[in-house]
């Protein structure tokens, strides 16, 4: 296996799939970590048959931990992670899920927040501690598991709820949260975190709340180092562990500045189409792809105890693992990291 040193901070990968703990917590997880918006439809349909392959190829490959929500695919992903991990021993993996959306019974609908054929639920938001509750005891039973290791707050925060954030964030601070310590101690999960996309709620929450984890999406890669200024600092400090996703953010670190790439879920302007262009030209000179180095950033930040791949193709999770057992330039990672 690999091992590369990052120049800048004193954190060596000497495997990718390392076991890392999780703040304070005993939760331990693989230093690569599957993302499973992907077994869920997202944007194209894929099989059980391929799903199978997928979490098979991911297992086999030593991957330990497995990150899910109801949001993805309205519990389709839930559903199918669960039954690739029946016939797994609990104790050999790391699984987390999210709160904060609650699915009920409800119609088939063909299409849902780019989630082909989801299950035929509905969503409805709720922060509260009520809603918490009903939210992990959903999520347990579609995943078959009766303790999840990292329970997530999933997409609190103006991004996704504009003008009311302020009220789900007044439920998730008097009831949503102590909720999950009530979960915590008594053995239901092992570790209490944020998923969100923007670091601000996670400092607003953080000096109200600590936390053992945050599965920060986007805001610290090769693009965008936004969270290296505040959030880190008070990470470090309060030893609140990351779980860094979106590390591609959104598919323009896998592809490069080509027609049809996205950045943060849209079309990326063009100054960020400019330093891609200088990152692909810097890692030609190394011979080593784009993807490889935004995945080494991830994987060589100190406090990171994983980074998640998502895919839904056996093919794609194949060709980003082979690229990290390839010896990192050291010159390349002292320009770039």
């Amino acid at each position: 296996m690999m091992t590369v040193t990052n120049p800048t901070l004193s954190k060596t990968i000497f495997t990718m799939f390392e076991r890392t703990k999780i703040g304070k917590t005993d939760v331990m997880v693989s230093s690569i970590s599957f993302g499973c918006s992907g077994i869920a439809n997202l944007y194209t349909e894929v099989s059980d048959a391929e799903v199978v392959a997928l979490l098979d190829q991911a297992w086999l490959r030593g991957i330990r931990y497995f990150d899910v929500a109801p949001h993805y695919g309205r519990g389709l992903a839930e559903v199918r992670l669960g039954t690739f991990l029946a016939g797994k021993p609990r104790e050999a993996f790391a699984v987390s899920t999210k709160v904060g959306r609650v699915l009920r019974p409800g119609s088939k609908v063909d299409e849902a927040d780019g989630f082909i054929s989801p299950l035929p639920n509905t969503v409805h938001y709720d922060y509260s501690g009520a809603g918490i509750r009903e939210s992990f005891e959903g999520s347990c039973q579609r995943l078959g598991v009766d303790y999840i290791d990292i329970l997530y707050v999933h997409d609190i925060g103006a991004m996704t709820h504009g003008i009311d954030n302020a009220g789900h964030m007044a439920d998730l601070l008097e009831t949503g949260l102590p909720e999950m310590e009530r979960l915590k101690a008594a053995g239901q999960i092992g570790a209490i975190g944020l998923g969100v996309n923007e670091t601000q709620v996670c400092l607003d929450i953080m000096r109200h709340h600590p936390l053992d984890a945050i599965l920060l999406a986007g805001r610290w890669t090769l693009l965008d180092r936004s969270a290296e200024a505040e959030l880190v600092p008070l990470c470090i400090k309060q030893d609140t562990s990351l779980v860094l996703g979106g590390i591609f953010n959104s598919g323009i670190l896998a592809t490069g500045a080509v027609d049809g790439a996205h950045y943060d879920y849209g079309p990326p302007p063009a100054e960020i189409c400019d330093q891609v262009e200088w990152l692909q030209r810097s890692c030609a000179q190394f011979e080593i792809p784009l993807a490889t180095a935004a995945m080494q950033f991830g994987l060589t930040r100190t406090w990171v105890a994983s980074v998640l791949i998502g895919t839904g193709k056996a093919s794609s999770l194949k060709r980003n693992l082979d690229a990290l057992e390839v010896n990192f330039p050291a010159p390349l990672a002292k320009l770039l990291f």
